[in-house]
């Protein structure tokens, strides 16, 4: 069976210029070369976020627990965290540890996506 090399995110917002600043300012994202005026892309590390212009597409506030789009897994969850709530990031949870040995918190984009952020608990 095929391995998944990498992940990459394809999310519909109201406009991607703005989006992807939020990606680069306060996530602390690098800007990805893009052919089209339609579309930005934002990376870090292992991670593509295509970032594509819908303004007709349904909010996410409209989308209940829908409105998730990723899980993102990194090796410092409270330093990140400490890094964008510096920047004023919108989040909806704290570093909390959980029972399925993940301790994670949740921020949410501009255009209200949540994602949730994780790191593995050490036993």
């Amino acid at each position: 069976m095929a391995t998944i090399l990498k992940n990459h995110y394809v999310l519909a917002v109201p406009d991607a210029v703005t989006t992807a600043r939020f990606f680069i300012d306060v996530l602390g994202f690098d800007s990805s070369p893009v052919a089209d005026d339609g579309w930005r892309f934002v990376s870090k590390d292992n991670l593509l976020v295509m970032l594509g212009t819908c303004p007709d597409a349904i909010p996410p506030v409209e989308l209940g627990d829908h409105s998730y789009f990723a899980y993102l897994v990194v090796d410092d969850v409270d330093g990140y965290y400490d890094d964008i709530k510096a920047k004023d990031a919108a989040t909806f949870s704290v570093p909390t540890s959980q029972p399925w040995g993940m301790r994670e918190f949740g921020l949410v984009t501009p255009d209200g996506h949540r994602i949730m952020i994780g790191q593995k608990i050490d036993e």
